[in-house]
């Protein structure tokens, strides 16, 4: 029998209300967080504005309070709010909110697999490992500040070709840092022409790009449905897939010469890790390859987008640039180069590099985290596994914690003598069990490389920036740099 247009639309109808009633009543009855009404299969999906998930979810808060759920398709996500909230979560009960939470824009590549994106005993294998052999490789020795000392010569002599022309500078940061993960890595740097070293960071810089936009973000919300859909976004596992092969091909290159007495790199630490330890699947090679995958992603975008945002907010401020000049030549002067020790004596250099990282909010989500059991939070149940999103920008925006939060003011890290003064709600590397791996190797980084470059040129931008063009986009997983050109002035 064929039904009338009529009938198919009332048993549509008849349909939609049914599977909206019981969706609906099994909502209701979790005892989670308040937050927007979810829709089946979309849940709150349509509550987001296009390519703008963290002003969607700063909104939410603002209606909501420091604590909400929201839905991505049927998954429940809770968001946490605040400066209070997100310390009690991830810092006062860091073992039950310590779970890495659902990303479906790496999820489908990494699989639980490396460092990053694994839980429970995988995790914590490979995390006590991959801290260990950070350490044993330099990070926050001398010999690593070495090589990065090193590397800040390569960077001022690529500077200083172009002749004090107007270009992009993010391509040559982007190489800078690059090598100081390849030397931990694969035990040597690469000349900045090297084409395969171009495509290397093409290739993550694509990443990078895809997640962060709108495309990316759908697929994190409705991994499902843009699993068929084509855009941008499907060329993600592409890339990774690439980065991948880059990697275990430099993984044979270690075996063919590998001594187990006299490791080189981290390559050879994983290998000789997978020798005494064989029975231990944690240390297999998929681990390895997409541990390193992990290093470089931590590694390599995130301080050169860091630096990249600060050039741009010390040539929006020039009298903020000229005290820094000050202080480095009143500290270290023009006969040597920067080093780690002069940190400690150079408090309004080291406030401006926090306040960069504060005001540019480079990960405003976060990763997501996952809950490790049943938890009771804030009067509300949030069961094992629930996605949890601490939202760093509200903690670096929290007036609680920050005068003027939507400025970019050093002051934030100086107390009233001048002297350099922490702020609780620093947070760009994360906090608990889940803070970022390479934390110090990055704050030396930061430090070296502003300085280094500080020390021999003035910074001068194209055309004067507004307000609006040294915001950061909040737009979702990562806030990448906005394209500008700057000279760089000798200064000596």
């Amino acid at each position: 029998m064929v039904l009338s247009w009529l009938e198919s639309l009332v048993l549509l109808g008849i349909l939609s209300w049914f599977i909206y009633s019981t969706w609906n009543a099994i909502y209701r009855r979790r005892n989670l967080p308040p937050g927007p009404t979810p829709l089946p299969i979309f849940g709150n999906v349509l509550h987001i504005r296009r390519g703008e998930i963290v002003k969607s979810l700063m909104e939410f808060n603002k209606k909501y309070g420091s604590v909400y759920t929201v839905y991505f398709g049927h998954y429940p996500v809770v968001v946490l709010c605040g400066y209070d909230t997100v310390k009690e979560a991830l810092l006062d009960r860091a073992e039950e909110f310590g779970g890495r939470g659902r990303i479906p824009t790496f999820d489908d590549f990494f699989k639980g697999y490396g460092e990053a994106f694994s839980n429970g005993e995988r995790w914590r294998d490979l995390h006590r490992f991959t801290l260990t052999i950070l350490r044993n490789f330099g990070m926050g020795k001398k010999t690593i500040e070495e090589r990065i000392q090193e590397e800040t010569q390569f960077l001022i002599e690529e500077i200083r070709s172009h002749k004090e022309q107007f270009f992009d500078p993010t391509k040559f940061l982007v190489q800078g840092v690059a090598n100081i993960i390849c030397i931990i890595t694969f035990g040597n740097r690469f000349e900045y022409s090297n084409d395969s070293f171009q495509k290397l960071l093409k290739m993550f810089n694509s990443v990078f790009v895809d997640i962060s936009g709108a495309w990316g973000q759908m697929k994190d919300m409705l991994p499902s449905v843009m699993h068929y859909v084509p855009g941008p976004h499907q060329r993600i596992n592409k890339n990774l897939r690439k980065l991948t092969d880059f990697i275990e091909t430099r993984i044979k290159m270690n075996e063919e010469s590998f001594d187990p007495n006299s490791p080189r790199d981290v390559i050879d630490s994983f290998l000789i890790k997978q020798q005494q330890e064989q029975d231990n699947t944690n240390f297999n090679k998929r681990n390895m390859i997409l541990t390193i995958l992990n290093l470089f992603f931590a590694g390599t975008e995130t301080v050169s987008s860091t630096l990249s945002h600060g050039f741009m907010l010390l040539m929006k401020y020039p009298n903020i640039q000229a005290k820094v000049h000050e202080e480095i030549d009143r500290v270290i002067g023009d006969g040597r180069i920067p080093n780690i020790e002069d940190r400690s004596q150079m408090p309004y250099t080291d406030a401006v590099i926090h306040e960069i990282q504060r005001f540019v909010d480079l990960l405003p989500m976060n990763l997501p985290r996952a809950t490790t059991r049943d938890v009771h939070f804030k009067g509300y149940t949030i069961p094992k596994g629930t996605d949890i999103y601490p939202l760093l920008c509200t903690v670096h925006q929290d007036p609680t914690k920050v005068s003027r939060p939507d400025k970019f003011d050093p002051n934030n890290f100086l107390d009233n003598k001048g002297c350099f003064k922490k702020n609780e709600s620093y947070m760009p590397f994360s906090a608990g069990k889940r803070v970022c791996i390479g934390e110090g190797l990055a704050k030396m980084e930061l430090f070296l490389f502003l300085t280094t470059i500080l020390q021999r040129f003035r910074l001068r931008p194209e055309r004067e920036f507004t307000d609006n063009d040294i915001k950061p986009f909040m737009t979702g997983f990562a806030n990448v740099p906005k394209f500008y050109r700057m000279s760089f002035i000798p200064r000596m």
